[in-house]
């Protein structure tokens, strides 16, 4: 993953934008030279997106003869690297011509008026057929116009160390089937296999949409009947104000900090927790269990300069188990990025024609299975060279039938940061689960402009 929004200080915009300045003119310097800005890792020794691109661009320049690729990469974690795009997004003088960005954020670039509709392109590209309906819901607007093509979603799932459980007294085979089996896990491991971490939920603003979507809402999603949003109200367009679900969401994550089943409240309030527990924790089999996407194998490809050949066999992967087990009995949410234009891209014709390189079924699928990803086209998932090339890709994929996908409204990224900081709120200690709910329902009612309703 990919993501986080929190909104950085005047004095981080103004550094970002000297930054950018200086790495050249705008897209439409060089009418024959594409310029495409993506998200690269922290970690120097993932390449993933670096490798797939720069195949990619390869392949364009092959075929587009006198023509150019630029990649403009923005090395930042997920919350600086939002920021530091939308400061290109700004100015002609900035704009690249393509930019990726992640579905959670698009619609309020779009109101924004950072991103150009595609629709015209789309019409006349025969594989837009072939994407999947909610990816394509993904990408779209308010105003029922696409702004991006998806590149892949994603779900979530626990993964667990099968030799930790071992020694626990746990099974191979553990599938929970509430809240409780899950923390009653968590409290063995602690017992019996003192010195790793017996559970690891992302929390706080540091790490930002990781603690929001990859453990709150996994959590609140399971407090329903899993056929209404308890986050946003769709028939009223209403955001839902902090209820007995929001509390008890709340409460699972109060738990597993003050009972220590989680990391210390110092590490996981580390901005790179994430990569510690895909690169660390996970592969020396310190770590019992993860709350975690379906993207962590792309860490451990050969290359991936975290290579762990072995994952499959000593790792289990289990679906997160709605609250009190009720129908359907198990929970996931997804996400996604997307491949946009800018709205002041100085070539957007030769930015789509790069997407559609991109975009070929050969290409996707390398990309898929390159990223550990989740095939958004049809003719890529029904590929069996797909389905047989990563270990777990099955499991995650099944767990679309179940998912959830975030009310990625404008007024989203600022509702996010608002549960971030009720979920660090919890796990420091500093508020109580009632204290908590009553900021994130006053900081909601100012993140929405009021527009809140009691449930």
């Amino acid at each position: 993953m990919r993501p986080t929004a929190a909104l950085a200080p005047l004095a981080a915009l103004v550094l970002a934008a000297t930054t950018l300045t200086a790495c050249g003119g705008g897209s439409g310097s060089d009418p024959d030279t594409v310029k495409v800005s993506f998200k690269q890792s922290t970690d120097n020794s993932v390449k993933v997106m670096d490798t797939y691109l720069a195949d990619i661009k390869k392949q364009f320049e092959k075929a587009h003869p006198g023509k150019k690729v630029e990649l403009v990469p923005i090395k930042a974690p997920d919350s600086e690297y939002y920021t530091k795009l939308q400061q290109m997004l700004r100015s002609p003088k900035t704009a690249p011509d393509l930019v990726y960005e992640d579905t959670f954020l698009i619609n309020s670039d779009i109101t924004s008026g950072y991103l150009k509709p595609l629709d015209a392109y789309l019409s006349k590209w025969p594989d837009w057929n072939r994407f999947i309906d909610t990816a394509k819901a993904a990408a779209k607007g308010e105003d029922g116009k696409t702004y991006g093509v998806p590149d892949g979603t994603d779900t979530r799932g626990l993964w667990f160390d099968k030799d930790i459980f071992a020694r626990a007294g746990l099974p191979a085979d553990w599938q929970p089937k509430t809240w409780n089996d899950v923390l009653t896990a968590a409290r063995t491991i602690k017992k019996k296999v003192p010195g790793v971490i017996p559970f690891n939920v992302y929390t706080g603003k540091p790490v930002g949409e990781a603690a929001t979507m990859q453990t709150f809402e996994m959590l609140l999603y399971g407090t329903n009947d899993g056929r209404t949003d308890p986050l946003y109200d769709k028939s009223g367009k209403k955001w839902i104000a902090g209820g007995q679900g929001f509390k008890d969401a709340l409460a699972f994550v109060e738990t597993v900090y003050a009972e220590k089943l989680g990391p210390d409240v110092s590490d996981a309030l580390d901005p790179n927790v994430m990569t510690r527990v895909r690169g660390e924790w996970l592969p020396q089999g310190k770590l019992g269990i993860a709350l975690d996407g379906s993207w962590l194998p792309q860490d451990w490809l050969p290359g991936s300069g975290h290579e762990w050949p072995e994952w499959s066999r000593e790792l289990g992967l289990a679906a997160m188990p709605t609250q009190h087990g009720q129908a359907p009995g198990k929970v996931s949410m997804s996400g996604g990025w997307t491949w946009s234009i800018p709205a002041k891209a100085g070539n957007p014709d030769l930015a789509f024609e790069f997407v559609k390189t991109m975009q070929t079924k050969a290409n996707a699928q390398k990309w898929y299975i390159a990223n550990s990803g989740i095939a958004v086209r049809e003719d890529v998932a029904e590929d069996p060279a797909y389905v047989d090339a990563q270990p777990g890709i099955e499991f995650f994929t099944d767990l679309v039938a179940s998912t959830h996908y975030r009310p990625a409204y404008p007024a989203y990224p600022k509702v996010s940061t608002a549960i971030q900081e009720a979920m660090e709120s919890v796990t420091t200690g500093d508020a109580s689960v009632d204290e908590a709910t009553s900021a994130y329902t006053d900081a909601l009612k100012d993140a929405t402009d009021n527009q809140v309703v009691e449930r």
